[in-house]
C-alpha cells in the first residue's frame, strides 16, 4: 500500500533561501539604488538599517519570520513610509525592473512557480505604493494585517515524484 498523503510544498520564504537570498537581494538593490537617476532621489535620506529592514518585511510576507510585524511597524508601518512621497510609475517600474535584476544576481529561484509568485508580489506591492504615496491618504492603523504570500494559483514548485 502506498502513501498518499502528499508533502505540502515549502513556503515561498524557505524556497527562496531564507533570510540569507532576501539580504542579499535587498543589499545588491539598494547599492544600485544609489546610483540610479530615477530611484536616488527616492532614497536620499535612506536610513542605514532599510536593506535589512526591506528584508525583514519582504521575507514574512513570504512566510518567514515575523520581525517586522512585530518590531518595526507592520503593514501599517510599511505604508506609513510611503505616505506623501509622490511616487510615479516611472519610479515604480524602475523599481520593479532593478529589483528583478537583482533577484537573478542574488541567486533567487528562477523557476516559473516561484517567480510568479515573487513578481505577483513585487506588482501588488509597488502598485500599493504609488497609491499610498499620493495626496490625501491617511495612515492605516496598527491592526492593518501583514500581506500573507503564497505560490498562489500554482500551487507550489514542480518537484518531480
Amino acid at each position: 500500500m502506498s502513501d498518499t498523503t502528499q508533502t505540502p510544498p515549502p513556503s515561498l520564504y524557505e524556497w527562496a533561501g531564507g533570510m540569507p537570498a532576501f539580504e542579499r537581494l535587498t543589499t545588491l538593490f539598494y547599492q544600485r539604488v544609489a546610483t540610479d537617476e530615477i530611484l536616488q532621489p527616492v532614497f536620499a535620506d535612506m536610513n542605514a538599517d532599510h536593506p535589512r529592514h526591506v528584508a525583514l518585511f519582504i521575507a514574512e510576507v513570504f512566510g518567514g519570520p515575523t520581525v517586522y510585524g512585530d518590531s518595526l511597524g507592520g503593514h501599517a508601518g510599511m505604508i506609513e513610509h510611503h505616505l506623501n512621497r509622490h511616487l510615479t510609475q516611472t519610479q515604480r517600474r524602475r523599481w520593479l525592473n532593478l529589483l528583478l535584476d537583482c533577484a537573478d544576481e542574488a541567486g533567487l529561484p528562477d523557476d516559473p512557480e516561484f517567480r510568479s509568485a515573487f513578481v505577483g508580489y513585487l506588482e501588488w506591492g509597488t502598485r500599493l505604493a504609488v497609491i499610498n504615496s499620493q495626496d490625501g491618504v491617511v495612515a492605516p492603523g496598527a491592526e492593518t494585517p501583514m500581506p500573507q504570500w503564497n505560490w498562489g494559483a500554482v500551487g507550489g514548485p514542480y518537484q518531480p515524484s
